[in-house]
């Protein structure tokens, strides 16, 4: 009979306690598999699994134990800490989306999680401690890492007798704290499901809060305030200029509301009097010429338990408001030509850039209307407000063109977003965001640079400046780069002669002192002032 024993001892800390330890036990024929010694203030911890095969009983064991000078506590246990640790490990590995190989620095295999197992079809217990071509991988790049080299991103394809995988895979070199390399990791991740992950943060089929980006306290005020109204059926008014976004809040406060219909939007704007009002509530058979024998559901019917979203609800004419005015009180829709009434059950958000106060004293929007519509009225804050925000926000449209086209694009050095900060955005987060996808495209780097970054206003000028050139021939056809370059030098120039230096200009221009200095340099343009 083989004993197995597994013992935590704890001693007051001194010089040759692992000694004693380890001479008690040989003395008494059993082998120690595992020792652990954790010191902590002034006592030292040591766990320890041994065994033997001519079984001494734990009670002789734990007397010899016993007579060591200094030991304060000894008990059995299940589990060594490091059992533990290599427990968790495991569980935690095996329950990732990736594929995880690593190898030591022989390129022994010393770790696959679960995931690479299913993959290439083995088991761990026979693979484990084998030379890393076991696996049949489609290539064996980790063993480069064994040199110190490391790889990202690299596309591969496994076809295994069942299956066939895309994926792609990143590897390391593993260093001990001495910086030299004892093994190598390589991580795999699954081609379909970064595509998939990708789509759903980019495209998101529920915009969520959590999609609206910014930090400064205005906007995380009108969030907070949205997050709390969005629980309740009552009518949400989203004020804001045109770009700040007032669509995506009625998306998301659709979807913090867990509605059961779906979203519907409306552009008031869009659709003349007669159209509108046969899109909100539809039309009875017959109705006009044209119009579907069955009759057709207006959009109010559509919306169901979901949510309506009227925008530019400014805009409706005096007998479209007061058609919506008779839904929100009676809560049922006619439809055009007919006579049944539906009920109503979707939730009404409105929105309008328009000052509502302000019509309503001009008589312009019904002032019955406007109190129905303004109980929870959302303010939402121009751009302008809130510069702080402008890198995150860039972040987030190269991020979205980058999940769009499938590939990196470039990212905005600091004095492109300087000159991103120093505009007025009339335009807002849309203007921002055509801004940011324009330059993308411009860019011919990894880096897009300040002279990427073109405003409404600078295209109007460099289209006149590319015109002048084609019709004067006085450019090469086959370099934007030039015609770019000679736009640059008109902006500068402008610039410099309204301004009373260099800085000054400088400033206006979004980009640093320093840099404006070396593109007049670049160019070679004289100046006269300071």
């Amino acid at each position: 009979m083989t004993l197995d024993l597994k013992l935590a001892l704890r001693f007051k800390d001194r010089i040759g306690i692992v000694a004693d330890v380890s001479a008690v036990i040989a003395e008494h024929g059993l082998n120690i598999n595992l020792m652990e010694v954790h010191r902590l203030n002034d006592w030292a911890y040591i766990f320890l699994a041994a065994e033997n095969g001519e079984c001494c009983s734990p009670e002789v064991i734990f007397e010899v134990l016993g007579k060591i000078p200094g030991l304060s506590e000894i008990r059995v246990i299940e589990t060594l800490p490091q059992e533990e640790r290599e427990n968790r490990f495991r569980v935690v590995l095996d329950n990732i989306s990736d594929g995880v190989v690593a190898i030591d620095r022989d390129g022994k295999i010393t770790i696959i999680n679960r995931v690479a197992l299913d993959a290439l079809r083995c088991e761990s217990s026979a693979v484990i401690g084998q030379d890393v071509a076991c696996l049949k991988l489609p290539d064996y790049s980790i063993l480069d890492c064994l040199k110190g080299k490391d790889f990202s991103n690299i596309k591969q394809n496994l076809i295994t007798e069942t299956d066939r995988y895309q994926y792609f895979t990143s590897g390391r070199p593993i260093r001990d704290s001495s910086g030299h390399i004892i093994g190598a990791v390589e991580i795999a991740k699954d081609m379909q499901a970064i595509k998939k992950l990708a789509k759903t943060i980019s495209e998101p089929s529920h915009i969520s809060f959590s999609d609206i980006i910014g930090n400064h306290p205005s906007i995380k005020a009108a969030i907070s305030f949205a997050q709390k109204v969005a629980a309740t059926d009552a009518i949400v008014s989203i004020r804001g200029a045109s770009g700040t976004g007032k669509e995506l809040f009625a998306q998301a406060i659709h979807t913090a509301s867990r509605r059961q219909g779906p979203f519907v939007p409306v552009n008031c704007a869009a659709l003349p009097e007669q159209l509108l009002e046969s899109e909100l509530f539809g039309y009875a058979g017959g109705a006009f010429t044209g119009a579907r024998r069955q009759g057709k559901p207006g959009l109010f019917e559509i919306a169901g338990e979901g949510t309506i979203f009227l925008d530019e609800i400014a805009e409706m004419s005096a007998g479209s408001q007061a058609k919506i005015l008779r839904v929100i009180q009676e809560n049922t829709v006619r439809r055009l030509s007919g006579s049944r009434e539906f009920p109503i059950k979707a939730r009404i958000v409105t929105a309008t850039n328009r000052n509502l106060e302000q019509l309503v004293e001009e008589k312009a929007f019904r002032q019955d209307l406007y109190y129905r519509i303004n109980v929870l009225p959302i303010h939402i804050p121009p751009l302008s407000e809130r510069l702080e925000d402008i890198p995150a926000l860039v972040e987030q449209f190269l991020f979205q063109m980058a999940s769009k086209l499938g590939k990196t694009v470039p990212a905005l050095t600091e004095s492109s977003i300087e000159k991103l900060k120093s505009h007025n955005w009339p335009g807002n987060v849309r203007e921002l965001k055509n801004v940011v996808e324009r330059a993308a495209f411009l860019a011919g780097g990894d880096t897009i640079s300040v002279d990427c970054i073109l405003f409404s206003h600078e295209i109007g000028k460099a289209k006149m400046a590319v015109r002048d050139c084609l019709l004067t021939g006085q450019t090469d056809r086959r370099h934007l780069r030039n015609m770019m370059a000679e736009f640059e030098r008109q902006i500068i120039t402008e610039i410099l002669a309204h301004s009373k230096s260099i800085r000054e200009a400088a400033k206006s221009l979004g980009i640093s002192h320093t840099a404006l200095l070396n593109k007049l340099k670049k160019i070679k343009f004289k100046v006269a002032i300071k």
